[in-house]
């Protein structure tokens, strides 16, 4: 574990959890961050049921506020023991999502931290719908922890396409790696699409001065970067693939033995309107080791 809080103004942490298998990493690296940065944590389970079920079910709906109390009494008592102050809020009610977005306001906390899937994940989904929609309303960043994943800060990649969004994800691991002193490694991945744009609009010179455009894009990109890194004294590695970016970054991590990915919350290519980029969705599903959503 580190032994410097990985960024500023993190006084107060929020955990989202359901008592499922999938929240344990979240549990556990939230009271560890929570100890490392002296933060408030505050964890919160949301029941999800709604008015005609309460009326046809009460004992089943008493049943589970039950369950959801004893399993913040225990995350609090987890988190008594490290030392790390925890206030435990239950809310029930449709769309989860929005109680946890809402206490993230409410208690202007810096970061969500919650599991990849939830209660009602299915294992051929590689997100839970409630995490992406999580993602996409959270007024702060959001740290998504797989159940077996460790965060050590010791190597971050970081995803950049020269978005507004990879820009803010940029200034957060660059922030991170300087307070933490981790190893940061940049890639920035020319689309397959673009390196292929196998179609009829487009001549085969066409194609090239696409490819050749975006190539220049990220060579600049990853230059940006690394002049902001080293001008904050953090060095770095960049590199710039081509193919399909959730694979480049995923390989990255995994050869690389990288402990988190920062990412921004959409690409250069996104659309706003989403909850998030695809390459964001799809680097959060199959990455082994966390993932830290940047908001812009």
């Amino acid at each position: 574990m580190a032994q410097s809080c990985p960024t500023v103004k993190i006084e107060r942490l929020l955990l989202s959890t359901d008592g499922s298998e999938f929240g344990e990493g979240a549990i556990r690296e939230a009271i560890k961050l929570a100890k490392t940065c002296s933060s408030k944590l505050f964890a919160i389970y949301v029941i999800e049921t709604n008015p005609e079920y309460e009326t046809i079910a009460p004992q089943l709906v008493e049943k589970a506020e039950k369950e959801a109390r004893q399993h913040l009494e225990a995350v609090k008592a987890m988190a008594s023991k490290e030392g790390v102050e925890c206030e435990i809020i239950a809310r029930q009610g449709e769309d989860p999502f929005k109680y946890i977005v809402e206490e993230a306001a409410k208690n202007k906390v810096s970061m969500i931290i919650t599991g990849r899937r939830g209660r009602k994940g299915l294992k051929r989904l590689m997100m839970g719908s409630e995490t992406a929609k999580i993602i996409g309303h959270a007024p702060c960043n959001v740290l998504v922890v797989p159940r077996a994943a460790n965060i050590e800060f010791n190597r971050i990649i970081v995803a950049t396409d020269g978005s507004k969004y990879s820009e803010a994800a940029v200034r957060e691991a660059i922030g991170i790696a300087k307070r933490c002193g981790s190893t940061l490694i940049a890639i920035s991945v020319v689309p397959s699409e673009t390196a292929s744009p196998f179609d009829i609009v487009h001549t085969e010179m066409m194609k090239e001065t696409i490819v050749e455009k975006e190539l220049k894009m990220a060579e600049c990109t990853i230059k940006d970067l690394k002049a902001a890194s080293e001008k904050e004294g953090v060095p770095v590695t960049g590199f710039i693939y081509s193919g399909k970016p959730y694979e480049a970054i995923i390989n990255t991590a995994k050869e690389k033995k990288a402990d988190l990915i920062v990412v921004g919350s959409h690409g250069r290519t996104g659309i706003d309107r989403l909850l998030m980029g695809s390459v964001t969705e799809r680097v959060i599903g199959l990455s082994e080791c966390a993932v830290l959503v940047v908001k812009s």
